[in-house]
């Protein structure tokens, strides 16, 4: 099954919840979501009461639409943090941030996850001075993320602020990760709990 190509709108609309998938869109009037909340389909105003199954569904497509994955690469991300020491819930969002398009993103160097994964794809990025095209790659502290080519211009708001974990410098077009990301670093709106009810079926 290949990756979602239509209406973002759509996916926010079916979650009920607006996922930021519109880059700086989300934040304005011009948001279709903001005017059509509903969900999509003809019975999408009339939402009904889901079951337990229905609700950790919900909550697992939320955040893997949210960071643009597939269901096996949500899985196997799922795997690993149940690995992990700590809380699952907790790590399973933890390495959802730390993934290369994710740092793009939250940097402001990307409008969406999805922009941070094309440009991944065409090899604008360095990590630590090597070309890395992979956007799922997963970035420690102490990386240095920069350009493979000074042609890019990046128009980030003067009133933007990058969350604590990265620091993007701008004189030299570089992010610098100066620690994994904690739970509570993230504002993601999202129940850890029930996606891990949901594979533990």
């Amino acid at each position: 099954m290949g990756r979602y190509t239509g209406p973002k709108v759509k996916l926010s609309r079916r979650e009920g919840q607006d996922l930021g998938l519109k880059g700086a869109k989300t934040f304005s009037d011009k948001n279709p979501f903001k005017r059509k909340p509903q969900a999509p389909g003809q019975h999408g105003l009339s939402r009904r009461r889901l079951s337990d199954y229905g609700l950790q569904l919900r909550e697992k497509q939320k955040l893997k639409r949210i960071y643009g994955l597939f269901e096996k690469q949500f899985r196997n991300y799922y795997k690993k943090a149940t690995r992990m020491q700590g809380i699952t819930g907790d790590n399973l969002i933890i390495l959802l941030e730390s993934r290369l398009d994710n740092a793009l993103y939250r940097s402001g160097l990307a409008s969406t996850r999805s922009q941070a994964r094309k440009w991944t794809r065409q090899g604008k990025f360095l990590v630590n001075g090597v070309k890395t095209d992979i956007p799922s790659y997963l970035l420690s502290k102490g990386d240095v993320i920069g350009l493979s080519e000074n042609k890019m211009d990046f128009l980030i708001p003067e009133d933007y602020e990058a969350p604590v974990w990265l620091n993007f410098i701008k004189t030299k077009n570089e992010i610098k990760i100066k620690s994994l990301p904690k739970r509570n670093d993230i504002n993601e709106v999202v129940n850890e709990q029930l996606i891990i009810d949901y594979y533990s079926r």
